[in-house]
This record gives structure tokens, sequence and C-alpha cells, in this order.
């Protein structure tokens, strides 16, 4: 007679244990908040010596709403959390340290170069690295609306540690994106794949918050459901910004690229690394592109939405909340990379500004017997350039010196401004013949220079002058 088989036994015997939220990280009390958060953005705090280490607000702009921090976030985020209790942000755009600067080697620009992005980037060993990310997630934590979402950035030095701490401050992890780039540094060891990922992990504040997705948004990028993977063949640059290719266009082909597949093209995209034009005032050495950003915001905000980034950096984010109509707080340890991020917000209102206004710089060349015949413009701002023969220049100013003798007052009144926006344009005319003149070539250089030798040649060897069109767009500081 066969003996029957005895019961296997559980492989966990232990019940698991009723869920309590004072079992979650997050319930630990934090320390009170050193400083007070003023109702006008500025930081408060009880002595003189500690108001010279509190958090300083070092740019406003009230009409867009950008706020941007010089100082440490776990502290700035006390204060708001003392005065915001039930939650300040709709979202959180976080770039935290990779902890990658020890010893080690990449490849940039074709050279060998050592890892070595800053001390803030230096591993003090997992257990420490990962208790600085349970601070700073616990405080991002408390500072989200009850419906608010994060977004964090890593590579798999840090990535593991985050999402781990999120699942141990009660966190609900939504998705977790693969963001492939298109060229990333060789192997130079050959002894290991090579790097050509980050990953994102896109979590809400607890269980039950209702997140914002904006699906319609996400889905007429690609006329499907936008899946996690996210490579070539859904952006495009347009301009200064990446903007969504609609379904079934493919985009140009880079030189020395195959054309990706049309089957992938409604799914799966790489987004370049930050341009040229995105460094323009400078760079970070962990400047994320702004699509990216874009993307992730597009996804989980509305217009009007309160967006904050704790590791500021070069500003990306405030940047692209600029271009999307969302609200920005951003923070950041250095105050170089803080007044960086504040010349690039100044550059992107004055993109926007020009491109709304349309401000056009006109050069007329007028035949002299005809000179009542002049054309209105109901757009723009209009520069006439007129060629009179014979005619003189007079000053407005005719009888400066007539009243009472005396010298010329200087009233000049001293300005101070700060030149976010300068553009030089040069326009080539060829005059060679008396009774006609035509404008033959224009250029946008640095100098005179420049535009003569970046010139063609036929063009050159046409031009008889040469018209220089400076503007300049000031911001006036505050006395």
């Amino acid at each position: 007679m066969q003996k029957s088989r005895p019961k296997e036994k559980p492989l966990y015997r232990r019940k698991l244990p009723v869920h309590d939220d004072t079992l979650l990280v997050h319930a630990t009390p934090l320390a009170p908040a050193r400083f007070e958060l003023r109702d006008d953005g500025t930081i408060a705090a009880r002595t003189a010596q500690e108001q010279k280490r509190a958090p300083v607000l070092l740019f406003h702009d009230e009409i867009h709403g950008i706020w941007l921090y010089r100082g440490n976030c776990f502290e700035l985020l006390d204060a708001i959390a003392a005065k915001y209790p039930e939650g300040r942000f709709d979202c959180i755009f976080a770039d935290p340290p990779y902890f990658l600067s020890n010893g080690g080697i990449t490849c940039h620009a074709g050279r060998m170069v050592k890892v070595d992005k800053g001390d803030w980037d230096k591993s003090r060993g997992p257990e420490l690295n990962h208790e600085f990310n349970l601070e700073w997630l616990r405080r991002c934590q408390r500072v989200l609306k009850p419906n608010g979402t994060i977004w964090v950035t890593g590579t798999h030095h840090v990535i593991f540690s985050i999402g781990f701490a999120m699942q141990q401050l009660g966190f609900k992890i939504l998705n977790d994106i693969a963001w492939e780039k298109p060229n990333p540094p060789p192997n130079l060891s050959c002894r290991y794949f090579t790097h050509s990922t980050e990953t994102i992990i896109w979590a809400a504040k607890n269980e039950k918050s209702k997140h914002t997705f904006n699906y319609a948004a996400m889905k007429a990028v690609t006329g499907k459901q936008m899946k996690t993977v996210w490579r070539r063949g859904e952006f495009a640059l347009v301009g200064t910004s990446y903007q969504p290719i609609p379904a079934g266009n493919l985009p140009d082909t880079p030189v020395g690229e195959s054309p990706a597949p049309p089957e992938d093209m409604g799914s799966i995209w790489t987004i370049p690394p930050p341009s040229g034009d995105e460094k323009t005032f400078g760079k970070h050495p962990t400047q994320k592109p702004i699509a990216l950003v874009e993307r992730c915001l597009l996804a989980s905000t509305n217009e009007g939405d309160l967006v904050l980034d704790p590791f500021l950096g070069s500003g990306t984010t405030a940047v692209a909340c600029i271009r999307l109509k969302r609200r920005c707080i951003g923070i950041d340890m250095d105050g170089a990379f803080v007044a960086l991020a504040a010349k690039r917000v100044d550059r992107e209102v004055v993109l926007i500004w020009l491109r709304e206004i349309k401000v056009q710089t006109w050069i007329t060349l007028v035949d002299p017997h005809c000179i009542a015949s002049r054309r209105s413009a109901k757009k723009g701002i209009f520069l006439d350039a007129r060629v009179y023969p014979g005619c003189k220049q007079y000053d407005l100013d005719l009888d400066a010196d007539s009243i009472n003798g005396s010298g010329c007052v200087d009233d000049k009144h001293k300005v101070q401004t700060d030149c976010i926006w300068q553009e030089i344009k040069f326009v080539f005319l060829s005059c060679a013949e008396a009774d006609r003149a035509q404008v033959i070539h224009t250029a946008v250089d640095v100098s005179l220079e420049s535009a003569w030798a970046n010139a063609p040649m036929p063009k050159r060897c046409e031009t008889t002058h040469i018209v220089t069109c400076e503007t300049q767009i000031l911001r006036v500081k505050n006395s």
C-alpha cells in the first residue's frame, strides 16, 4: 500500500502583519523647521548667525511663477512643510546625485577622463547613500499635495536605493521609464555592456493618491498608448525644443544611422542629450535634456501647476515649466548653478516674448525723389535706413545752450541693468548701381569679421555696403 506523502511545509510560516501606517518610515517625526518661509518667498531665521546660512531666494519671476533658491534643500523643504502642512506641490522632478565620482573613468569628446563631478557626487557607502535618499524623499513626500506625483532619474548606481526608499516611505510606484540615450560614451575597459539607458521612476504620494495622467496628450504623440521604453522616433528638434511628431510621420534619419522600423514609431523613442543651445550660458555635469523633463511634466501636470526641483542644477526643470506654463520652485546648493538657471529662465522668457510679439527689423532703401511714398506698418518695430544724397544730419535739440549761456548739463541717469538677450544682424547690400540697390545676404553673428568670413564668396564679391542691426534686451536691476 502506497504511503501518502506528507504535506509540504509552507515556505513562510509567519503571517503578514496588518497594514499599519506606523510601520512606515515616513511616520517618524522630522525635526522642527530651522527657518521660516515668508509669504513673499524669502527665508527668515531666528538669529543673525543662522540668517547667514539660511537658504536665499536668488531669482524670482512673479509673472511666470518661478522661484530659484540657493541653499540646502532639506532645510528649505522643512520650512515649506511647516508653512503648508497639507502639501504644496502638484509634481516633483528630481535628479539626485548618482554617487559616481569615485575615481572611475569615462569617455568624453573621444578622450579618457576621470568621473569627478564634484564632492556632492561622491559615494559615502551604500548605507549612508541610502540614508540620504530616505531623508530627501521623505521631505519631498511631505510637501507633495495628496494627489501629487514625483519623478526621479538615476542609473543603476542609485535607482535601486531610490525604489526601495519609496517602498519604505509608502509611495505608490506608478511606472519605471527606460530612457535610451542615442550616443552613449563607449565602455573603455571592454569588460561591460555599454551603459546606454537611465531609469526614471514615477510615483504617487501614497496608495490613496488619485494622480494626474494626461492620457490623451501622451497618446496624441504616437497615435496609440505610450509605452515605458522611450527611444528614437517620436520627438524631433523644432527650433530650440523637441516637439511631438504626428503618428505615421517618420523623422529625418540622422547621418550615419539607419531609419527606425515603422512598427517602432508608435511606442519607442530616444531623447538625445542636451543640445549646444541648452548650454549657451554654461552646463551642469549631469544636465538633462529639456525634452525629457517636458514629457514628464506634460504627462503628469496641468497648466498653472506648481513643480518642485530639489536638485536644480542648470535649471532645466524651470525652463520646461516656462514652456509648458507651469510654475516652479528650484533649489541648489551651488549659487553659480542657480545663477546659470536664472539666465536660462530669463532667456526662455525673452524667446517666448519674441515669438509672441514678433519684433522685426526692416531696412528700406528708398528712391530720394519719392520720399513721400512710405508704407505703413501694422505690426512690429521697423527701422528705416535711408540714403539721401546731399542731406545733412541735424540734432533734434537745435539750441541746447541758448537759454543762459551755461555749459551742457550731464543729466544722464545711470541705470543698473543685466543684458539677457543680444543679437547682431548683418545685412549685406549691393548698391553698385546708383538707381538700384538690393539686399543680397543676411547673417546673425558675433562680429562683422565672423559674418564676413562665413558669407558665401559670391555674396562678398557683390557687397558694397553692410548695415549692422544690434538688438539688446536689458533687465533692470532693483535699486
